[in-house]
């Protein structure tokens, strides 16, 4: 059985989009990345769609660690505290 590697790149765009939320930009970096490595699969006589989910899965890693807001979101699911917020009112100051 062979499967269908546009349906692989559509299902690891649709979780990061999903993961996605207000704070960063993973799913604008997922979608530059896909169409990046489309374009390098494409140029360099690759696999257009394995570009494409290896330019995803890179750029929507790289858009996770980049702030969209600059502002204090508080603490995430995982308890950890938004870089912005150290040292602000009711928040401790980063530890060294």
């Amino acid at each position: 059985m062979r499967t269908n590697p546009l349906f692989a790149t559509a299902l690891a765009l649709s979780t990061l989009s999903l993961g996605a939320c207000a704070e960063n930009y993973a799913a604008e970096g997922a979608g530059l990345g896909a169409v990046a490595g489309a374009a390098i699969g494409a140029v360099t006589g690759g696999d257009v769609l394995t570009g494409a989910a290896v330019g995803a899965a890179a750029g929507g890693a790289a858009g996770y660690f980049v702030d969209k807001d600059d502002r204090c979101n508080g603490y995430d699911s995982r308890g950890r505290l938004d870089d912005d917020c150290y040292g602000t009112q009711g928040y401790p100051v980063r530890p060294r």
